[in-house]
């Protein structure tokens, strides 16, 4: 797997280069139930209009820079989209520095592979890039990090994929509590958790779900269940519940220090190698802060990258079919 790092502060030709090589995918993808099974432009102009209005316009340029299509522009809106399944642990280390730390647990085949630097609306972000629009984890230039994981359960509804509620806070908001309302707000069309770590130290784990209000809590600590294991089976493929433990005992240890605390999540049972299942980790993300910086991990290999210093290069990474790195 290649991971490539992109910077473009304007919408421009960077993306569309990268829109047009991903699309064919993605089409295929968004349109598997049929075209009918999403909503329409005038359902999603108007649903981003009313829950994120503040990026409406940037919607908008990304979809002319994307051919102008009708699907491509319903695909870009993430309104209602097909629903997907990711594993993925994530943890708040109470350190001498704000540190945001995650394992992103996906399929190899159906990710962007693309940490994207941006300057949208004079905004600074960067982040892993999901539908090139969306983020799957991220920290713009305020200092606030978010990232994401599967809340663990089946239930659907009317709104915006995850990764677009990510984008948006990063583009809006400068600290936790101003993402928790966002996050508070906007409805979410699967269950996710959220968690928000900004450079006062300040954090939450929002609770999203298409059925029931969002919750934000003072967890430090989101694995794949929220309040309690709604989804067995799921539950025990993933070792939700396990993890969870783990990461809590982990936070328990002192003394410890962020460089072990990232180190323990390159190693079971955070690490996962279920790659053919589709919930291997594609890599750990561990985002500072104050310093805006984002350093990639992966066993024996680490990628740094920061809002003062981002060079556009790559690393290719080998994942085995039947297991780790």
């Amino acid at each position: 797997m290649l991971f490539r790092a992109i910077a473009e502060d304007r919408p421009g030709p960077k993306w569309a280069e990268l829109f047009a090589q991903y699309w064919p995918a993605y089409h295929q993808w968004w349109a598997r139930e049929g075209l009918t099974a999403r909503p329409t432009y005038l359902e999603c102009r108007k649903a981003i209009r009313k829950h994120m209005p503040e990026i409406a316009q940037l919607w908008e340029e990304l979809c002319d820079l994307a051919g102008g299509g009708d699907a491509a522009a319903r695909f870009l809106s993430f309104y209602g989209p097909p629903p997907y399944l990711s594993a993925c642990s994530q943890a708040i280390w109470q350190g001498d520095a704000p540190l945001l730390v995650r394992n992103y647990d996906y399929a190899p085949l159906a990710f962007d592979a693309v940490v994207l630097k941006t300057g949208w609306q004079g905004r600074g972000v960067i982040g892993m890039s999901d539908g090139l629009f969306g983020l799957v984890d991220g920290i713009n230039d305020a200092g606030l990090a978010v990232s994401l994981t599967f809340g663990g359960r089946r239930n659907t509804g009317r709104g915006f994929g995850v990764p677009l509620i990510l984008r948006y806070v990063l583009q809006t908001c400068t600290s936790t509590e101003e993402a928790g309302a966002a996050l508070a707000r906007i409805p979410c069309h699967m269950s996710y958790n959220v968690t928000v770590l900004d450079a006062g130290r300040q954090f939450l784990t929002a609770y999203l779900a298409p059925d029931r209000k969002p919750v934000l809590s003072h967890a430090a600590v989101a694995t794949n269940h929220q309040e309690r294991v709604e989804w067995s089976s799921h539950a025990r493929f993933t070792a939700t519940v396990e993890r969870e433990r783990f990461l809590l005992q982990q936070l328990s240890l002192h003394p410890t220090t962020d460089d072990r605390f990232v180190a323990a999540f390159l190693r079971p049972p955070l690490y996962s190698t279920a790659f053919t299942a589709g919930f291997g980790t594609l890599y750990t993300a561990a985002y500072r802060p104050r310093e805006g910086r984002l350093e990639l991990h992966w066993p024996h290999r680490r990628w740094v990258k920061s809002f003062d210093h981002f060079a556009e290069d790559s690393v290719q990474v080998v994942i085995p079919a039947g297991g780790g790195l």
